[in-house]
């Protein structure tokens, strides 16, 4: 079969900057097009791919009987109605997290995807990253025992950039939409539980969207206490604490950009007052991106096992529905 030819629904900073250029990379997979009316912009994705054909319109692209896939980074808002246009033109369907801005939007998404033959996932890239899938294996192995406690912490400042659409309420802004995926959702792959309620949510808002957000929640068998900031200095890491050892991430979520992948295991060393045994393993030089764009491709040609689907994205929306539903006192 031929490779899984792609094109992008417009010419986000962040499709310039990772995924073009990982859809370019990835094995199975070939950049054939672009939609957008700017064309400083897409020479910018002509830089690195020549060939690219430069549509001025989503429904253009749409249309391309060349195109099999198409990947949508596209602002908050519009996930669901490209999404769902894209799966009605026959294309399969990569659309940047979060896909929707509510959990009860995922219904009409699963059942265009099941009508249409089409594959559709959220692009929930660090699933597919090896640090995760060891992390996954090592609790699944029983290397840190009972799951007990799990601490996450995401945050950035784009307090300088009052037009980033992550500062917007009217295109879905703000923190947990953008990084509280990442905490939530790792926490729920990993351990494969869902929350029973959440404890405390503690969140700050300025111009009706999220800016800082403390929340805790009880899993049936564990706590866990996520901390996401757009205004707080970059910090990322992830922490799982059992009975018998911790699991412990310094860069989880932009493994090569916010510093290499390594995580450490931490087991007791045995005798009372002794420090733990650390095991440390560290990933350097993987591309998350590539494998999620070659993961996408091998599912959808030969069946291959895939690690997030709709159902999986639907489950942190809603958590994030509930966290705030909780801040606003629901």
């Amino acid at each position: 079969m031929h490779a899984l030819r792609w094109g992008i629904l417009g010419a986000a900073k962040f499709a310039r900057q990772h995924m073009a250029p990982a859809i370019h990379a990835a094995k199975g997979a070939e950049l054939v097009a672009l939609a957008t009316s700017s064309a400083d912009k897409a020479q910018g994705f002509q830089a690195f791919c020549p060939s690219l054909k430069v549509h001025d319109s989503y429904e253009a692209l749409l249309a391309d009987p060349g195109i099999d896939a198409v990947y949508i980074p596209l602002p908050n808002h519009l996930h669901v109605e490209w999404s769902l246009k894209a799966l009605a033109a026959g294309k399969h369907v990569l659309c940047e997290k979060p896909m929707a801005m509510a959990a009860s939007e995922y219904a009409a998404l699963i059942e265009a995807r099941d009508a249409s033959g089409r594959f559709a996932t959220e692009a929930y890239m660090i699933v597919h990253h090896p640090q995760w899938q060891h992390a996954r294996a090592l609790y699944q192995a029983g290397e840190i025992g009972r799951l007990i406690h799990v601490e996450g912490l995401f945050c950035y400042d784009n307090a300088s950039d009052p037009g980033n659409v992550r500062n917007k309420p009217d295109t879905g802004g703000g923190g947990i939409p953008d990084i509280g995926v990442y905490t939530y959702g790792a926490t729920r792959w990993l351990s494969g539980e869902e929350p029973d309620v959440i404890t405390h949510a503690d969140v700050d808002f300025e111009n009706g969207v999220d800016v800082l957000a403390r929340v805790s929640a009880r899993f049936p068998t564990f706590s866990a206490h996520w901390v996401n900031s757009m205004r707080m200095h970059p910090f990322q890491q992830m922490t799982f604490v059992g009975t018998e050892g911790v699991i412990k991430m310094t860069a989880p979520f932009n493994a090569g950009v916010f510093g290499t992948a390594r995580l450490e295991l931490q087991k007791n060393a045995g005798s009372a007052g002794q420090p733990p045994a650390i095991t440390e393993q560290r990933f350097p030089g993987v591309n998350q991106y590539v494998l999620q764009v070659e993961a996408f491709g091998a599912h959808v040609r030969d069946g291959a096992a895939y690690p997030w689907h709709l159902e999986d994205a639907c489950g942190t929306q809603s958590l994030i529905d509930a966290v705030f539903a909780k801040a606003r006192g629901g």
